[in-house]
């Protein structure tokens, strides 16, 4: 119940709307009747912000061939960020792996057994050519075996927010190819499925968190050192990239999918005068023509860098219209807020929506009478300052960035025995003197 009342204060007294003046900004998210992507799923947002700008039939869990390597790639980085791997490990290879990695009819690099290779050479050779049995000695690497890799996988998806998905191997291949060897725990002819709004967000976050992936994906071409006097061309598979057959400004990743079940799939991304785009297509156009994936990708990317841009809302540093809150248990008994850094938006150029602003406390913070409670530290995050649009924008989970923090501006220390005695006596008699007051003006009414 002290929590249900805690909430409702937050409600009623701090998620006012700032009404700053009915400020007047272009934005209209385009659906399957704006553009004509030809893709079983479809969608494009702000790698920057995880707003939503474009999006067709963007829940239906499908299969997702080789973009699920964009989770291995997340996993592998978060590894080396937190030191349980390194990139000079020295990868042991299972046995079931040399042969698959000669297997011609999928991606891969040769692997010999009398050949070292690194986690770094492994890496490049998944990022770039795709390579399976890489990818697979990388997730054994890393957990142990490739089953307890694949709970992993669906451990973070957990975490980030992702909504639809069923990793079941580190890969992307369907299980049937693995001639046995598919992860513990997992159907023999069982194939990774997500919807093209979680693929976006797993790519928004690994774009974010792990920002260097793209030093690698962007490289269109490279050689992996199969053995002493043994080389292997890898040229990427992402035909988007500069001096590729469909380059496209801008891009620079991300990963692409191919499987029957998966069609020819796509998570591409753009960055072009500062704006990023991530676009995700799923069996896009013709099965048997590969390279249409990205003529779809570049009718997204086209659309959202011609109709788009990115303004800003609110500044950094910037106050809102009410920008102080009442602090229980402090020396002080409010503090002042800024907001942390800009707060941009993604508007389509030519059309009209009003927005208010809105301060949304963190409601961990506050007390059962939806104050803060000291102590607070300048800088210390306490809110977000929302932007809400009439005709409602959406973001994709796990964002949470349609607004942008608000942080103290000041420190506010815990206020001791005497000052706190001091100020209930004070309060003790302010409300005795209203009382009276209010009783002696009873007395002419």
């Amino acid at each position: 119940m002290k929590r249900n009342n805690r909430a409702k204060w937050a409600r009623m007294s701090l998620l006012f709307t700032l009404i700053l003046a009915l400020i007047t900004v272009p934005y209209q998210k385009a659906d399957a009747n704006t553009i004509n992507v030809d893709a079983s799923a479809a969608i494009m947002i702000n790698g920057d912000t995880g707003q939503i700008l474009y999006e067709d039939n963007i829940d239906e869990q499908l299969a997702i061939a080789s973009m699920t390597k964009m989770m291995t790639e997340y996993l592998l980085f978060e590894a080396i960020e937190e030191g349980q791997v390194s990139w000079d490990d020295t990868v042991q290879i299972e046995d079931h792996l040399y042969p698959l990695s000669h297997q011609g009819g999928l991606s891969n690099v040769m692997l010999r057994s009398d050949y070292d290779y690194t986690v770094k050479d492994l890496y490049e050779s998944m990022a770039i050519y795709s390579a399976n049995a890489s990818t697979m000695a990388l997730a054994s690497h890393i957990a142990g075996s490739e089953s307890a890799f694949v709970q992993q996988m669906n451990e973070k998806a957990g975490e980030l927010g992702l909504d639809h998905y069923d990793f079941v191997n580190s890969s992307g291949l369907p299980n049937s190819s693995l001639d046995g060897h598919h992860p513990d725990g997992t159907p023999a002819d069982a194939e990774t499925t997500m919807s093209a709004r979680s693929v976006a967000e797993l790519a928004f976050h690994l774009l974010n968190d792990y920002p260097e992936v793209l030093e690698t994906a962007s490289i269109p071409f490279a050689e992996f050192q199969a053995g002493p006097d043994e080389t292997v061309n890898m040229p990427n598979w992402n035909q988007m990239l500069p001096g590729m057959s469909h380059e496209y400004e801008g891009a620079d990743g991300l990963k692409t999918g191919t499987t029957d079940a998966a069609g020819n799939s796509f998570t591409g991304t753009a960055l072009r005068d500062g704006t990023r785009l991530i676009t995700v297509v799923m069996n896009a156009g013709d099965p048997q023509i590969r390279t249409e994936r990205f003529d779809e990708t570049a009718k997204l990317f086209d659309y959202g860098f011609d109709q788009f841009e990115d303004i800003t809302v609110v500044e950094e540093g910037q106050e809102p219209e009410d920008n102080t809150f009442t602090v229980s248990g402090g020396k002080e008994t409010e503090v002042s807020v800024v907001t942390s850094e800009n707060l941009n938006v993604s508007t389509q150029k030519n059309a009209n929506q009003d927005y208010t602003l809105e301060v949304v406390l963190d409601e961990e913070l506050l007390n059962e009478n939806g104050e803060l409670v000291a102590p607070i530290s300048e800088g210390e995050r306490i809110g977000t300052l929302k932007v809400n649009f009439d005709d409602p924008t959406e973001y994709i989970q796990g964002t949470q960035l349609s607004g942008v923090a608000l942080v103290a501006t000041e420190d506010i220390e815990e206020a001791g025995w005497f000052t706190m005695s001091m100020r209930g006596i004070g309060s003790f008699f302010s409300s005795m003197w209203t009382s009276l007051t209010d009783t002696v003006s009873g007395w002419f009414n």
